[in-house]
């Protein structure tokens, strides 16, 4: 008969120890994240690129932010497979699981699936107003066109 209990008890703690080992962020790394977080007053910490997402949660964090209207000259992405430290030190950063990640002016709003609800609801849309990062809507009778010579 084999011991499956005692298996499975040092199979925990060799996990709970990896887990833990893993979860020590450096003060490096802890500097380098919320350096990053203040770069623009949207950063997306994403799988990929916006153009090229390396995962469906992050096309869609892009895709969201895009419908929302951010203005591309206030959004910072970040790709985290570029740097194994920095996807897992944003995970321990930000406290959250999963990635993409989404800060607005320094603060964190959560991953995907927070952004769509918060999309669904409306209050993305309250949330980013407030902070100022969306794209200036037209207005026709504010723009006069181009100087005329006489």
């Amino acid at each position: 008969m084999i011991p499956l209990f005692k298996n499975s008890v040092s199979c925990s703690i060799r996990v709970s120890f990896r887990n833990r080992v893993l979860r020590q962020l450096s003060d490096t790394t802890r500097k380098s994240i919320a350096s990053k977080i203040q770069e623009a007053p949207v950063v997306l910490f994403m799988k990929g690129t916006p153009e090229i997402p390396q995962c469906g949660f992050s096309r869609a964090a892009v895709q969201i932010l895009g419908l929302q209207g951010v203005d591309p000259a206030k959004l910072k992405t970040h790709d985290v497979l570029e740097n194994r430290e920095l996807r897992e030190g944003i995970k321990e950063f930000s406290k959250w699981p999963t990635i993409p990640h989404v800060y607005v002016n320094q603060e964190f709003i959560g991953g995907c699936d927070i952004l769509v609800s918060m999309h669904q609801s409306g209050e993305l849309e309250t949330l980013l107003e407030k902070a100022g990062v969306l794209v200036p809507e037209y207005q026709p009778d504010e723009y006069a066109g181009p100087a005329q010579s006489s």
